[in-house]
Parts: C-alpha cells; sequence; structure tokens
C-alpha cells in the first residue's frame, strides 16, 4: 500500500508540473512491453498509451491497478468507477509518468473482455529484492508470523511472512478476521502480484504483495497447535525459544563521514544518499573524510542500516556542505539521514546526562537539535573532559546544522517529527539576539511593580478608613432611596432581557418561567405562577398558602380567547393590592408576547418547510436536508440514496376534473407514498407533480431501487377522489451518494436524469401494445 502510494504522490507532483509537455505530435505506445522498457527521463515526457492488458489485481479506494500482458506487467494509476476483477481484459488510455519505474496514469478504462489470469511465476526471495518481477503475478512460499485485519470498512488486511532468504509482506482483500488468524504459523503459498516499500527517497525497504481473495492464499501445512495453546512462557525467558539465521553477505558502501558517535553509529554521505552504519566500533574517525564501511545489509524500523558494520577511514577530505532547508521538506521524509541546515527559534535548552538538547521552533512547530556527548575511542580510557554546554538565551534565532533523523520511515505522513543530530555545540550559531521582550526582562518588571503595588496599597488602606468613617452615615441616608432605585432598575432591566428573550431562541417555557420570576421580584418573593390552557403549570406554585390570598389575572390572547391564567400568592402582611394588580397586569401582557410571537415564528416556520397543500416536507426543506446528508457522508464515508418521482400524466386529472380533485389527488398521492417510507427517510413536494424521497439509511443501491418500487407499487391501487376513480402512476429515478454524484445538483440530477429514462421507456413500451393509449384512466364511481 505504502508503495502504491507514493507512486500516486510524485504522480500528483508531476502533473502539477508545467515544465515538462507532451509533444502534441508523439504517437502512442500501443504495447506494453514497449511502456515497460522505457525508462524513468523517457517516461517522465507523458507519452502517450493504448494498449490492452488483463488486470491481475484491482483496489479502487486506493487507485491502485496491476495490469499484465505476457511476462511484461505494469503499474496503472486510475480513478474509474467500473467494477473491475482480476482477469479482465482492458483497454487502456493515458500517460507515462517516472517513479521507482515508470507507470501509467489512465485518463480512460474500458472493459473489452474476461478471461484467465496470466501465469504467475514461482519467486525467491532473491528474486523479490532484485525487483525481477517487479508488478508481475508471481507465487511465493512462505510462514506466515503475523495476521492482522486493518481496515474493516474496506475489508484491508496484512500478512507479515517469512520466506527462505528474508521477511516479506503481502495486503490482503479480506476482513475475515478467524480465517486470518488460523494463518498464523501455517505454510502457504501466495499468488499475487509484487512491489516494494520505500521510504522518503525512494529506497527500497521491503517487499510488498498485493493479493485479491483468500483463495489466492493456498494452505500447505497448518501450525502443529494453536499459538493460544502455547504453555505460558515468563517475560524474562522468551529469547530462550529465540531462532534465527541470517545469511545476509556483507557488503561495502563507500561515502563522507557526516556524523560519527564512537560505539554508536556513523553516517555516510554520497551525494543524495545518505546510510545510517550501526557500528560498535570505537576507532578515530574525522568528520568530512571519505571512509568505507562493511557490514550486514538490514532494515530498522522502516529505515535502511547497515549493522554490524566495521569503518576504514581513508583520510582524503571530501566535506559535506549542510543542505539548507525548511521544517516542512524535513517533515516529509526527503532527507533521512542528510547533513542539512535550518533556522529556528531557540524556546528551550537542557543538559542531559547523555547529551545536550537545544528546542527550537520552526514555522510553528517544534523540533530538537540534540549533541551527544563525546565518548571514549580505543585510544582512551574514560570519555574526554565534558565542555561546558553551549548557553544561547532563549528566544535567539539560530542557525543549526546536523543530520535528519525521523521518528517514522513512512514517507506518506506529511508531517513526519524529526530530530537534528549536531556533531558539535559549534553546528548551533545565533542569527539574532532575543528581543528585550523576554521572560526574564518581564519577571523584573512585575516584580518592581509588585512592590509598588504593595505600598500604594498601604497607603490607600490607611487613607480609605478615615474616609470609611465620613462616607458610612452618608451611606445610611442614601441606602433605601437607592434600594427602591436599584429594585426598579432590576425590574426593567429584567423586563429587557424577557423581550429579548421573546424574540430569541429560548424555549417558550424557560421564557414564561422567567416571567413569574420577574413579578415574584416585583412583589418582593411572593411565590408566582402561570397556567397555561391545555399546558403545564410554570413557576413557583407554592401547594399551601398559610392564610395568603391568591390574587389571578388572565393572560388574553388577540383572538378575544384567553390563553392561560397568571397568580400570586400575596402575603396576609401585604396591604398594596394594586401592587399585585400592576406586576399581575405587566407579567400577562409579556406573556401574551411571549406565546403569541412564538405561536406566530412556530407557523412561520412550518410555511417555509412544508408544502401547505400535502403537508410534507417541501423543496427548501430537501435542499437543506439533502445539504446536510451530504456534510454528514464526507465526515463518515457513508453512502445514502435519493428518490425523484414523477406523477405520470397529472395535466390530464386537472385538465378533466378541475384542480380540486388534482389538489385532493395530490394529497392522497402523497399520504400513500409516507406509508410506503420507513420512520428516517423523508419526503418532499419539489413542485407540481414532483415529488423527492431521501433515503439516509441505505446502504446499497438495492436498498433504494426497493424502497423506490414500493413507492411505484403504491399506485397499482386505483385513487377514489370525491366520487371519481383516478388510476395513477408514476416514474420513479434514483441516485446514490457518492456514486452518482457528490453535490446536491449532481445528485438531483442523476436521479431525475434516471426518472426520464424510466418515463420514456414506460411510453414507449405502452406505445407498442396499445398505440395512443394513456397510461391514466379515470371513470366516476357509481
Amino acid at each position: 500500500m505504502e508503495h502504491m502510494r507514493l507512486r500516486l504522490f510524485f504522480a500528483a507532483l508531476l502533473m502539477a508540473s508545467s515544465s515538462k509537455i507532451i509533444p502534441a505530435q508523439a504517437p502512442s505506445l500501443t504495447t506494453l512491453s514497449a511502456i515497460h522498457s522505457l525508462s524513468n527521463d523517457q517516461a517522465s515526457v507523458h507519452l502517450p498509451v493504448q494498449f490492452e492488458a488483463t488486470v491481475t489485481y484491482f483496489r479502487s479506494y486506493e487507485r491502485t491497478m496491476f495490469v499484465q500482458d505476457g511476462d511484461v506487467a505494469i503499474y496503472v494509476q486510475t480513478n474509474t468507477p467500473q467494477k473491475i476483477v482480476p482477469g479482465d481484459r482492458l483497454l487502456i488510455r493515458g500517460t507515462t509518468h517516472e517513479s521507482f519505474r515508470p507507470f501509467v496514469a489512465a485518463t480512460d478504462i474500458k472493459i473489452i473482455g474476461h478471461g484467465p489470469l496470466p501465469h504467475s511465476v514461482p519467486a525467491s526471495f532473491k528474486d523479490l529484492s532484485h525487483s525481477r518481477y517487479d508488478c508481475r503475478l508471481v507465487t511465493v512460499h512462505a510462514w506466515v508470523r503475523a495476521a492482522d485485519v486493518l481496515n474493516i470498512s474496506v475489508r484491508n488486511a496484512t500478512l507479515q511472512m517469512a520466506t527462505d532468504g528474508g521477511e516479506i509482506d503481502a495486503t490482503v482483500d479480506s476482513d475475515d478476521s478467524v480465517a486470518l488468524k488460523d494463518l498464523l504459523d501455517a505454510e502457504v503459498e501466495l499468488t499475487g502480484p509484487v512491489s516494494g516499500r520505500f521510504d522518503g527517497k525512494m529506497q527500497q525497504t521491503g517487499i510488498l504483495l498485493h493479493v485479491s481473495s483468500l483463495n489466492d492464499i493456498k494452505i500447505l501445512k497448518r501450525a502443529a497447535s494453536s499459538p493460544w495453546s502455547l504453555p505460558i512462557t515468563s517475560m524474562d525467558q522468551i529469547l530462550l525459544d529465540y531462532d534465527k539465521v541470517n545469511r545476509s553477505p556483507r557488503v561495502r558502501v563507500q561515502g563522507t563521514i557526516t556524523y560519527y558517535q564512537p560505539g554508536s553509529g556513523v553516517v555516510l554521505q554520497s551525494g543524495s544518499k545518505s546510510l545510517w552504519i550501526a557500528t560498535g566500533a570505537r576507532s578515530e574517525l574525522a568528520i568530512g573524510h571519505i571512509a568505507d564501511a562493511t557490514g550486514i545489509p538490514d532494515v530498522h524500523d522502516g529505515f535502511l542500516t547497515l549493522t554490524r558494520a566495521e569503518i576504514q577511514d581513508s583520510g582524503m577530505v571530501a566535506p559535506v556542505s549542510p543542505y539548507p532547508t525548511t521544517w516542512t521538506d524535513l517533515s516529509q521524509s526527503r532527507h533521512l539521514f542528510d547533513l542539512v541546515s535550518t533556522q529556528g527559534k531557540l524556546v528551550m535548552q537542557v543538559r542531559e546526562a547523555a547529551q545536550d538538547e537545544y528546542v527550537l521552533l520552526s514555522e510553528g512547530h517544534m523540533f530538537s537539535a540534540v549533541v551527544r556527548h563525546p565518548a571514549a575511542t580505543y585510544s582512551s580510557i574514560a570519555p574526554p573532559p565534558l565542555p561546558p554546554m553551549k548557553e544561547i538565551p532563549l528566544g535567539s534565532i539560530v542557525q543549526v546544522a546536523g543530520v535528519c533523523v525521523l521518528d517514522d520511515s513512512n514517507p506518506f505522513d506529511a508531517n513526519v517529527p524529526f530530530n537534528l543530530l549536531m556533531r558539535s555545540a559549534d553546528d548551533l550559531q545565533v542569527v539574532a539576539r532575543p528581543s528585550w521582550v523576554s521572560v526574564a526582562n518581564l519577571i523584573k518588571v512585575v516584580t518592581i511593580l509588585l512592590l509598588a503595588f504593595v505600598l500604594v496599597s498601604g497607603w490607600g488602606w490607611m487613607l480609605n478608613r478615615k474616609v470609611q468613617r465620613q462616607t458610612d452615615d452618608i451611606a445610611q441616608r442614601i441606602a433605601a432611596e437607592a434600594a427602591a432605585e436599584r429594585h426598579n432598575a432590576q425590574i426593567e432591566q429584567r423586563r429587557s432581557r424577557i423581550l429579548e428573550d421573546i424574540n430569541g431562541s429560548r424555549p417558550l417555557a424557560e421564557v414564561l418561567e422567567e416571567i413569574t420570576e420577574l413579578v415574584s421580584f416585583h412583589l418582593r418573593g411572593a411565590p408566582c405562577w402561570c397556567e397555561i390552557n391545555d399546558g403545564a403549570r410554570l413557576g413557583h406554585y407554592p401547594g399551601h398558602f398559610d392564610g395568603g390570598s391568591v390574587v389571578r389575572e388572565e393572560i388574553p390572547g388577540r383572538s378575544g380567547h384567553p390563553l392561560g391564567t397568571l397568580f400570586a400568592s400575596a402575603r396576609p402582611d401585604f396591604e398594596q393590592l394594586h401592587e399585585i394588580r400592576s406586576a399581575l397586569f405587566m407579567g400577562a401582557r409579556l406573556s401574551t408576547v411571549a406565546i403569541e410571537t412564538r405561536r406566530l415564528y412556530n407557523d412561520l416556520v412550518h410555511r417555509s418547510e412544508f408544502d401547505l397543500l400535502t403537508d410534507i416536507h417541501n423543496r427548501f426543506s430537501l435542499d437543506k436536508e439533502l445539504e446536510r446528508l451530504i456534510s454528514v457522508a464526507r465526515e463518515s464515508a457513508g453512502i445514502f440514496g435519493l428518490i425523484y418521482i414523477d406523477l405520470d400524466e397529472f395535466k390530464q386529472v386537472n385538465d378533466l376534473y378541475g384542480h380540486r380533485i388534482g389538489d385532493l389527488y395530490l394529497q392522497e398521492v402523497s399520504v400513500r407514498m409516507k406509508r410506503q417510507l420507513r420512520s428516517g427517510d423523508l419526503l418532499a413536494r419539489l413542485g407540481g407533480d414532483e415529488f423527492a424521497a431521501l433515503v439516509p439509511t441505505a446502504r446499497t443501491r438495492a436498498d433504494v431501487q426497493e424502497i423506490a418500487a414500493r413507492l411505484e407499487n403504491c399506485f397499482t391501487t386505483s385513487f377514489h377522489v370525491e366520487g371519481y376513480v383516478i388510476r395513477g402512476s408514476a416514474s420513479v429515478g434514483i441516485s446514490l451518494y457518492p456514486e452518482d454524484g457528490t453535490s446536491k445538483d449532481s445528485l438531483l440530477s442523476a436521479a431525475d436524469a434516471a426518472m426520464y429514462v424510466t418515463k420514456h421507456t414506460r411510453h414507449e413500451a405502452l406505445d407498442e401494445l396499445e398505440p395512443g393509449a394513456s397510461p391514466r384512466r379515470a371513470s366516476r364511481d357509481s
């Protein structure tokens, strides 16, 4: 999968480039053999192709396709929505592009037949690692070491296997976890096209087989027993059963030393290629010298490495200049183990037991520049003295150079965490000093301000004591007047807030409760509540009144009928009855405004979203729900269906029996169609005799077609409308998201087009049976 995605990544870059233009007169390559023989330089000019080949593997959601013709195979990048299976014979048109090997970006694919798959070639690990059968159908003998389902929704699983020579992986189009777990430790033969795994520099790091189904995996010998029946092994004893033989021959590489940590590793760089050399050597090696390394090739955590290596310094000087780059380039795996240089803002520096770490901020992201503490070499007994840490003011802009090491080898992750391994502290240089606005300076300023605040506060406290004595008398005199004024102001403020809530989105029950609280506040805490006609009791209903009287005020409605009643329970010592009446009158009028306004608003909302004739959703409501379903489907990768319904010959009903009968007929049609839908479905009238239904829970086209058939069949029984018998019918078309469209207009257009195809097909069939016949008949009920 990674290999395929990397090819797509480079193809997208090539398509976006305008520097290479296909010559208008370039003839099309018509054989797969001719395309396969191209070099990457030749393929990079996007030569046109038109050739036939047989599909050996196709995964639509990845745009991954392998095709083969004879003993030649190639990878094809395609967006075709067609259902293509292995064995299909295709006519492919497109252009060539460069990658690890040339591949084809298809612009048009046509299925011209189906036949047997090409003969698979038995392949050894060496054949696969040398890419001798790249993209071809091969059969590999292996032992399954791990089997896991990666994604149930797209039926994707992976196998990790051992072969005679090395380890390989396979991606399998299956989500049968039971069958996959049965493969553990089994000896198998797998058949499928082969590709490679690559890092960000297009260096091959593994082998990947693409298996279309579990049927392409032949079990030669199952495991002697289930892995889950094995005896429990103590965690500190698991190495007792370790048994691995690595016969990989030693290889030799050459490059300039760009990094060296005695007893740990060396990085050699030659041009754009860099390699991590894992070695326990502690010899004297000089950075910038050309050196030879010999060791065992290996892949560690997805990175190419040379292990168990020995290093030989040639003494020849060929320094490598750090390549200037940015955080974006470094995080996209383009400079793996390269000596690079970049800028950043220093935000933290810390000395640890084994290293000094500088944390930098660049392009809004953080990364670390690390310098390891010196290690002992074979000529010294102890490590050299630890130099003092290079202290740099925080906030400085620095230029840092070092070897780029990544946390993840996957080149398709746009932002891969990385660090820079500096060769020494001299690789960190200050470009710009920090601004005076720093944390340390701010601490000093804050300390001075705090001292000043304490002094001013002490003086203010003493002055306040004197002033307080003088103001206490004045405050007591105006307290009573201020209390009354505040009480009235709060009443007016609450009233204003209630008026805002009436015109807002707050629920009506909460607004009415707020009105009862306002009346209660006006009456200094007296219980107040309201009872809405045919509704609930809201507010503070005391239950018992302790001898107090209950005063009521009807809530008048504009129609003349009261909407409810507002109550207040007055205390026995509360003698201002006119104040109670005034407060209740104000609350009743506010309640009238709240209830009438909310009912008017609800009626307007209903009229804007529902068809007044049929009382089902209208075009506006359908468009809004359709947009919502598209948004939800995009986030969840879901599907849903849209059904377009057009009543046949509806104009004849209006012409023959009048618009009133036509309206009653539309109402009956709406009722019948709603009965055919499920609770989660939505039926809407688009206008005239056109309807649409949304099926949000559909999972396949068959689900939508089944509901569409029910809608058509509901017209089988005649309609009885005020003595008339109308035999109606409807033409139905469907569309499925995202197969038929990914926007509102495209889905409606697709369903409308499908409906017209149905309508025309039905009319042609009726004309053949009875020329001039109408699909609708009507008669008078006897």
